[in-house]
């Protein structure tokens, strides 16, 4: 029986289970979200211990993302995979049993906070190293359109949901026992992962690596042990980055449009919906649900369809383009006007990063990939706390339509820039990927 294109990377018992445990992970981060606000609440915290706790848990990810990727180039995929579940699950019942026996400390929120990110950091390069090792070039596209659909629609919509019901109806700590079975669960079905190829590294033809991109990942795993010899193989990622004129090119830009887009987006809404439209914070968050819906819908269309010839381009359009509408949201005193500019600016985001991830594990040497998508991850969430911090000030002295139309213009004007100077229009061409 014929499968949607979208849907066939599920024939594959491999995807399958590497599905399960992606969504998973994006399912607890969303009910994560909630039960930590619930947990501080019932300690007698403040805002100021919620911001604490999260800030130790943003350092995990940050101290342990460049790290995850040199993991990932070096040691056995699937037990890396296993290993961030093994530690998710011990870490969310140890939460439950503390709530539940009404013995937890903040230091311990703060603790499980940085297990979790710090998780993700070494979970995100071993998945996306995973993925072109058990499936078709040509299926992943579909793959990480999957990923894209799932991560809005489980991470902001239905684990937050879930955890929501389960505080109102329930014991405290019960969405954080949730929690613990869930990544349980993605643990019993990682034991039956195999990940083929991690002996040795094949040329393809496809991705345009040849005999020295295509290095021996058992020899690699073979080498030194320590931080030399970690910091040694980070360097070599950022080296093959920075002499990589698509992906540098690509990684700038995406650093400064992160920086542009997500302090107005986070910050300086939610005081447009109540000063332009009366709202609070439900219709913030409506508003956001509608950002990512658009992403994942998106995520899905672009997931059915075939890699398009010009993907640099496309990718760079869709990503400048879908911000274009940014700038009416400071302007208009219509709802439903905002919500359609904010989904415009989430499908064009959606539909890019399927394309940028599929880049990523078409075109990247696999003995390397692991490397490269955390500093993806790394690079993405640099300077986004830079950009909350400093939205809020620059407000106070720069008018918000001045600020929305700036972001909405100069986003695809350095878009432009980028793929002029990264010359991705002649790269593109000389590089088909077809599928």
């Amino acid at each position: 029986m014929s499968l949607p294109r979208a849907l066939e990377p599920f024939r594959l018992g491999r995807y399958r289970v590497l599905a399960f445990a992606m969504f998973v992970s994006v399912f607890g981060t969303g009910m994560w979200a909630v039960a930590l606000v619930q947990q501080v609440i019932r300690l007698g915290g403040t805002a100021v211990d919620l911001s604490a706790v999260t800030a130790v848990g943003a350092l995990g990810m940050v101290l342990f993302v460049l790290l995850g990727g040199v993991a990932a180039d070096r040691y056995p995929l699937a037990s890396l995979l296993r290993l961030v579940e093994a530690a998710n699950t011990a870490t969310a019942g140890t939460i439950a049993v503390l709530s539940l026996t009404g013995t937890m400390r903040m230091w311990h929120l703060a603790a499980a906070a940085f297990v979790f990110a710090a998780g993700h950091g070494v979970f995100y390069p071993a998945y996306s190293a995973t993925l072109p090792r058990i499936l078709p070039a040509h299926q992943l596209l579909a793959a990480n359109g999957m990923e894209g659909t799932a991560r809005p629609l489980l991470q902001q919509a239905a684990g937050p949901a879930v955890a929501g019901v389960l505080i109102g109806l329930t014991v405290p700590g019960s969405a954080v026992a949730l929690i613990a079975l869930s990544h349980g669960a993605a643990l019993v079905v990682l034991l039956r992962l195999h990940v083929p190829g991690e002996d040795r590294e094949p040329a393809d033809e496809e991705t345009g690596a040849g005999p020295r991109d295509a290095a021996p990942s058992g020899a690699r795993r073979a080498g030194g042990r320590g931080l030399g010899a970690a910091r040694r193989e980070l360097m070599e990622g950022v080296r093959y980055t920075v002499g990589t004129p698509w992906l540098l090119w690509t990684l700038l830009w995406a650093v400064l449009a992160v920086f542009l887009l997500m302090g107005p987006l986070e910050v300086l809404v939610p005081f447009i919906v109540q000063e332009r439209l009366g709202g609070d914070a439900s219709t913030f968050g409506f508003l956001l649900a509608v950002y990512g819906a658009a992403g994942a819908a998106a995520s899905l269309v672009t997931a059915s369809r075939p890699m398009p010839r010009r993907y640099l381009s496309w990718m760079i359009g869709l990503w400048g383009v879908g911000t274009l509408p940014f700038g009416v949201v400071a302007t208009t005193d219509s709802f439903w006007v905002m919500a359609a500019c904010l989904a415009c600016v989430g499908a064009g985001d959606g539909a890019g990063m399927v394309l940028w991830g599929t880049l990523l594990q078409r075109r990247v040497p696999r003995h390397m990939l692991g490397r490269v998508s955390s500093l993806d991850l790394f690079v993405s969430i640099a300077l986004m706390p830079v950009s909350m911090a400093l939205a809020g000030p620059v407000a106070q002295v720069v008018p918000l339509p001045v600020i929305f139309w700036t972001v909405a213009v100069l986003t695809p004007l350095l878009g432009l820039g980028a793929l002029l100077v990264g010359r991705m229009r002649q790269d593109e061409l000389a590089h088909p990927l077809s599928g």
